[in-house]
């Protein structure tokens, strides 16, 4: 018997529920009220969600370098006493640096330079 059924398999249905929840089951509440700060009165409510604001950029990297970059992460959530550093939060802090530092944004240029 497979632990893992296929699609014409019996046991493979989908995950949708076909009733009510039963026994334990509750159903899913969402929580997304709670990151909103609170307005002071007489402020407008903005829309404060940063996913809003935010655009998102892919990047392409060599396999080598991917598991040489999941590597740092993990030492840094080690160094930092976190469960995982996510790509994003590298990222994210690297482009904070470059757009910051004069001098490291002519490193970069540089390195853009020769590499073409």
């Amino acid at each position: 018997m497979s632990m893992n059924p296929g699609p014409n398999e019996p046991g493979a249905g989908s995950f949708r529920s076909s009733g009510p929840p039963t026994g334990d089951a509750v159903p899913t509440v969402r929580l997304s009220h709670l990151r909103q700060s609170p307005q002071p009165a007489g402020q407008p409510v903005r829309d404060q969600s940063s996913r809003a604001q935010r655009t998102r950029r892919t990047v392409d990297l060599a396999v080598s370098t991917h598991r040489a970059l999941d590597i740092w992460q993990r030492d840094a959530a080690d160094r930092l006493g976190v469960a995982r550093v996510t790509g994003q939060e590298v990222l994210a802090a690297l482009l904070d640096q470059l757009l910051a530092d004069p001098k490291l944004s002519s490193q970069i240029v540089r390195a853009i330079q020769e590499r073409r």
